[in-house]
C-alpha cells in the first residue's frame, strides 16, 4: 500500500477510535460493567456450556455403549471360537451368529454387525461380501484393541437417523488378551432423547448460574457506581463552592488591601486636616495673643487702662483657643463605648451633636439582640458622627434623623437629612468624608451606600449579624 494511502486510512480510522474511546470513558461504571461483563459472561457461558455438554454427551454415550457392549458380548461371546488361532469361521458358527443377531432384542436394535481379528481380518459381518477382507482399523477400533469400549454417533444408509457405533474388544477367556473387535451399529432413539434432555438441562443450568452471578455482580456494581456518581457530583459541587469561596476570598482580600491602602492615605490626610485645623484655629489665636503680649501696652509703656484691655483681649484669645482645642479633642477622643449597647452609642453621638450644633436629631432605634464587637462599635460611632457632621455642614442640620433596625441577619443604620443633596460625581476622590466612611465600614466586612436627591441625602451602613451570639 502506498505511504500516502496508508496515512489517509489511518487518519480516517484513528479519529473514530479516539471518539469511541472518549465516548466509552464518559459512560458510567455500571454501563461499562454491563457491556463488558455481559460480553464476558456470554463467552464464559458458551465455553462452560460447551465443555459441560461435551462431558455429559461423552459420559452418556460411553455408559450406553458399555451397557450395550456388555449385553452383546454376553450373548455372542459363547458362540465365538478361539480367534487367536482361527482366521475363518465355520458355517455352523455363522448360522448361530445369524440366528442370534436376527431375532430377539438384538435384531430390533442392531443395524449392522462386524467381527474382525486384531490384525483387521473380518471373520463375520451382516454383509457377507465383507467376510474375509482385511479392513484398516480406525481410531475408535484402535481404542477397542487397547481393551476399552469406544462409541460415537454416525450416519448409516437406510437408518432413520443417527446411530450409535460401538467398538467392543473381544478378550481371550483364559488370558484376557484382546484378540478381536466387535463393531456394531445401534439405533438409539431413547439415547438421543436423553442426550437432548441432558444438553438442555446442562445449558439451562449453566445459563441460570451465569445469569444469576451476573445479576448479583451487576447489583453490587450498580450500587457502587451510584455511590461513586453521587460522591462525584457532591465532590464537583464542593469544588465549585470552594472555587466560588476562593474567588470571593481573593476579591475580599483585594478589597481589604485596597481599603488598607486608602485608610493609610486617608489617615495621613486626616492628620493633615487636624494639623490644618489646629494651625488655622487655636494656633492663630495663640499667635495673636502672643503678638498682643509683645505690644507696647503690655511692655510697661502704656496706660494702665490700655494694659488691662490688652490683657483681657489676650485672655479672650486664649480662652477661644482652648475652646477650639477642646472641640477638636472631643472629636478625636472616643468615649467609653466598650460596654455600651449599639442604641446607646447612637443616642450618645446624637446628643453630643445636638449640644455642639444646637440642632435637633430625630431617633428611631431598635434594640440589637446580637453581640457587637468593639471595632464595630467604633465604626458605628464614627459613621453616625461623620454623617451628622456632613449633614450639618451641607444641609444646615435640616431634618436630621438617625434610624437603626435589624432585617434578618443584617444590622442597618441610616442617617438622613432634608437638604438639597449633592452630586456623587462631584465628590473629590481624596475627600475624607464619604471615602473614609466607605473604607472604615468595608474594613470590618460591612457595606456602605449613599442615596442623594434634591429632597435630601441618606447614608446607609449595613453589618452582617449572621452567627453572632445573643447578648
Amino acid at each position: 500500500m502506498p505511504e500516502g494511502r496508508s496515512r489517509r486510512t489511518a487518519a480516517l480510522l484513528f479519529p473514530d477510535m479516539k471518539d469511541m474511546m472518549t465516548g466509552w470513558s464518559r459512560q458510567t461504571l455500571a454501563r461499562q460493567f454491563l457491556a463488558l461483563g455481559g460480553l464476558v459472561s456470554v463467552v464464559a457461558m458458551l465455553m462452560v456450556g460447551s465443555v459441560v455438554t461435551r462431558l455429559i454427551e461423552d459420559a452418556v454415550t460411553r455408559n450406553a455403549a458399555a451397557t450395550t457392549a456388555l449385553y452383546v458380548d454376553s450373548v455372542i461371546a459363547p458362540l465365538l471360537p478361539d480367534m487367536q488361532r482361527t482366521r475363518d469361521l465355520e458355517e455352523q458358527d455363522r448360522r448361530a451368529l445369524d440366528e442370534t443377531l436376527g431375532q430377539g432384542a438384538l435384531a430390533s436394535r442392531l443395524v449392522s454387525f462386524r467381527l474382525s481379528t486384531a490384525d483387521g481380518i473380518i471373520l463375520y459381518a451382516d454383509d457377507s461380501s465383507l467376510i474375509g477382507q482385511t479392513a484398516q482399523h480406525d481410531e475408535l477400533a484402535g481404542q477397542a484393541l487397547t481393551g476399552r469400549v469406544a462409541a460415537d454417533f454416525a450416519s448409516f444408509d437406510g437408518a432413520a437417523g443417527p446411530i450409535l457405533r460401538i467398538y467392543s474388544p473381544v478378550l481371550q477367556p483364559w488370558s484376557g488378551q484382546v484378540v478381536g473387535v466387535m463393531q456394531f451399529d445401534e439405533t438409539a432413539p431413547d439415547l438421543l432423547r436423553d442426550l437432548w434432555r441432558a444438553r438442555l438441562h446442562s445449558w439451562l443450568s449453566v445459563a441460570g448460574a451465569t445469569i444469576g452471578l451476573f445479576l448479583a455482580l451487576s447489583l453490587v456494581v450498580l450500587r457502587g457506581s451510584r455511590t461513586i456518581d453521587r460522591q462525584r457530583v457532591d465532590l464537583a459541587m464542593r469544588v465549585r463552592e470552594l472555587s466560588i469561596l476562593l474567588s470571593q476570598n481573593q476579591e475580599l482580600h483585594q478589597r481589604v488591601q485596597g481599603a488598607s491602602r486608602r485608610a493609610t492615605a486617608l489617615n495621613e490626610s486626616y492628620l493633615r486636616r487636624v494639623g490644618a485645623d489646629i494651625h488655622d484655629g487655636p494656633a492663630q489665636l495663640i499667635a495673636l495673643a502672643a503678638l498682643r503680649m509683645d505690644g507696647k501696652a503690655m511692655t510697661g509703656t502704656g496706660e494702665p487702662e490700655e494694659r488691662l484691655r490688652e490683657a483681657e483681649a489676650v485672655k479672650a484669645h486664649l480662652d477661644e483657643a482652648m475652646k477650639e482645642l477642646r472641640s477638636i479633642c472631643t472629636g478625636l477622643v472616643l468615649p467609653h463605648i466598650e460596654t455600651a449597647a449599639a442604641d446607646e452609642i447612637v443616642r450618645q453621638v446624637a446628643l453630643t451633636h445636638e449640644k455642639r450644633t444646637g440642632t435637633v436629631v430625630r431617633l428611631s432605634l431598635a434594640e440589637v439582640p446580637e453581640a457587637i464587637s468593639p471595632p464595630e462599635k467604633i465604626c458605628i460611632y464614627r459613621f453616625v458622627q461623620e454623617a451628622l457632621t456632613n449633614s450639618f455642614r451641607h444641609a444646615a442640620g435640616a431634618g436630621q434623623a438617625v434610624a437603626m433596625r435589624t432585617e434578618g441577619c443584617a444590622l442597618i443604620i441610616e442617617v438622613a437629612d432634608e437638604g438639597p443633596g449633592f452630586s456623587l460625581s462631584a465628590a473629590k476622590p481624596g475627600s475624607l468624608g464619604l471615602s473614609g466612611l466607605r473604607d472604615r465600614i468595608e474594613s470590618i466586612g460591612g457595606t456602605f451606600a449613599v442615596e442623594t436627591s434634591p429632597r435630601g441625602t441618606l447614608l446607609r451602613m449595613v453589618l452582617s449579624m449572621d452567627g453572632r451570639p445573643k447578648e
